[in-house]
């Protein structure tokens, strides 16, 4: 099923921990259409401009979002959030693009290393009313993980 001109609801399901487990990680009609708007909003534009986008995580089942250790308010619950990357972007590169460019609920730098580029990822979510356009970076902090305000390299 197309989301997008560039996006299929597949890309959002894949899960390498889902397969090796055996969880069903199949999204209600209601998942779906976030996911659809969270393609049409903000992946889609960033395809067009940018180039190809990879998601790295989108929908997460409630089994799947406890397997991987997710947070039990996370956004990837609704279909509203994905991981993504730009394989001819740097990661901070790409936070800055869709604060400064795209309407979004939340942008988090994840894991992102100084001098390294394609270190970490880029978390954002999409609502259909009510984006706060938050920016966080997520960093580790003497072994648990600490959200910074803002994009912070």
């Amino acid at each position: 099923m197309k989301l997008s001109q560039n996006f299929s609801l597949d890309e959002f399901l894949i899960s390498q921990t889902a397969s090796r487990k055996g969880i069903d990680n199949t999204p209600t009609t209601e998942v779906i259409e976030n996911l659809k708007q969270l393609a049409i909003n903000v992946l889609q534009p960033l395809r067009d401009k940018l180039g190809p986008v990879v998601i790295t995580s989108g929908y997460r089942s409630p089994k799947l979002n406890k397997a991987v250790g997710g947070a039990a308010t996370s956004q990837h619950l609704t279909g509203c959030a994905a991981d993504i990357n730009i394989p001819t972007m740097g990661n901070d590169e790409l936070a800055i693009y869709i604060r400064d460019k795209l309407d979004f609920d939340q942008v988090i730098l994840e894991f992102y290393q100084l001098g390294k580029p394609n270190s970490g990822w880029v978390h954002v979510s999409y609502v259909t009313r009510g984006n706060k356009k938050e920016c966080l970076t997520a960093v580790k902090q003497n072994n648990k993980t600490v959200y910074l305000k803002g994009i912070v390299k």
